[in-house]
């Protein structure tokens, strides 16, 4: 990609109303655009980043035999009666009449749909255990929409169901999840802990969410120095200091963001719709269920809370718009351009994904702006050139190293081996 033709709109200086590091980081590196409160249009870099999250979040699903669909977003009110949930989820239900004044809302979550949904198929034993998920915009009516991409109105989830003839093939596909939640986070390269969790309007009878340790989190971590033991402080108000309830050490409290939840909802949902199967001796049976949370867009703003620096943000190869940018420090010499553009033909099809920066502004202007999008490696082409040379400069560790043309492929192929 040419950078030229890149709509990338950055900004020397965050809006004011941008109070926490991600939010003013993606507003100033062109990741995303305010529309409303709590609603943002993913501009082509943040659409990039959403696509390489939404890859990790599906191959970890495909591996755990959980086939993706889409539901719709809007929801007749009459399943939302049917489980009960309509007046019990609030104000935070976005809420809407059709034009003949039938009630729907934009769905924030989907267990009524996907209950009604496979009602009919999954009439028996020998059609479960089943797995499905769906990745799409949901919406809730936040009163106080707040710090960027981390409370809106409007965001992107991935939200899976999983339907089961008893508890024991429920606890099974949950522990499933949890590893593959573990594995999708870890390939984010997001530092994180599991913590137990209130079920809170959801129901069921266990949950856990996993949490993004920062500073600007909303939830309260409880875990302990010596051992596993971690826990939402909405489960577990403990104090720092007390010695912690199972295992060793004490305790201690940490800010997280939540980036996704598990749910065992047992048979809430399926007695609610009358959802039953024929079991093994054909009796009758309620289906268990089990539901399972990520939220994609808040994965985008916790790596940038998490991986920053004074210049911008610091995104992991996993996750990175690009993976080298490459910069001509003087698009009006010719000898600078031509091999600047030899070179992102050279890499392209190298199988690296490369965006160059062909615009007429200054060395500085380029440097700066590359620093603020995070590119993990940037490839200078300047006065060097004339002496065969150009400069890798590697934006997670600082380091920067010059190389002959001729033995820049392989060193970059090393370089990109050892990023995060």
């Amino acid at each position: 990609m040419k950078q030229s033709r890149l709509f990338a709109p950055t900004l020397k200086e965050a809006p004011s109303d941008a109070v926490i590091v991600s939010h003013q980081l993606l507003l100033r590196a062109g990741f995303i655009k305010q529309v409303a409160a709590g609603i943002y249009t993913y501009l082509p870099l943040g659409k990039k980043v959403i696509d390489n999250i939404e890859t990790i979040v599906r191959a970890e699903h495909t591996a755990i035999d959980c086939s993706e669909l889409l539901m719709p977003a809007l929801q007749p009110k009459e399943l939302w009666d049917q489980s009960g949930r309509w007046d019990v989820y609030g104000g935070e239900l976005m809420r809407l009449k059709d034009r003949h004044q039938r009630d729907f809302a934009l769905g924030p979550t989907h267990e009524e749909v996907i209950t009604t949904v496979v009602k009919d198929y999954l009439n028996s034993y020998k059609k479960l255990p089943l797995s499905v998920y769906q990745i799409q915009t949901k919406f809730r009516d936040e009163a106080r929409p707040r710090f960027g991409l981390m409370r809106g109105r409007e965001f992107i989830m991935k939200d899976a169901y999983s339907f089961h003839e008893d508890a024991a093939s429920l606890d099974v596909e949950y522990d499933k999840f949890v590893q593959a939640y573990h594995n999708i986070f870890t390939r984010c390269g997001l530092d994180f802990r599991m913590v137990e969790a209130d079920n809170g309007q959801m129901g069921g009878s266990g949950s856990a969410e996993f949490m993004a340790l920062a500073e600007v989190g909303e939830d309260t971590i409880v875990y302990s120095t010596d051992g596993d033991f971690a826990s939402n402080i909405e489960v577990h108000d403990l104090a720092v200091g007390e010695p912690a309830p199972v295992g060793n050490g004490t305790i201690q409290h940490a800010k997280g963001i939540e980036l996704g939840h598990v749910f065992k909802l047992g048979t809430k949902y399926s007695e609610s719709f009358g959802v039953t199967f024929l079991d093994v001796d054909q009796k009758k049976q309620a289906l268990m269920m089990g539901c399972y949370g990520i939220g994609i867009s808040r994965i985008m703003m916790a790596i940038v809370e998490q991986k920053n620096d004074e210049f911008g943000i610091i995104w992991p190869k996993n996750l990175a718009p690009f993976d080298v940018h490459v910069v001509p420090i003087c698009t009006k010499t010719p000898e600078i351009i031509d091999h600047a553009l030899d070179i992102y033909a050279s890499l392209q099809q190298a199988g690296y994904d490369v965006l160059l920066d062909d615009r007429p502004e200054r060395a500085g202007v380029k440097f700066k702006d590359s620093d603020l999008m995070g590119i993990p490696l940037r490839i200078v082409v300047g006065k060097s050139i004339a002496d065969g040379s150009v400069q890798i400069a590697n934006r997670q560790t600082g380091e920067k190293l010059e190389v002959k043309v001729e033995d820049l492929k392989e060193a970059l192929s090393e370089i990109y081996a050892n990023l995060k």
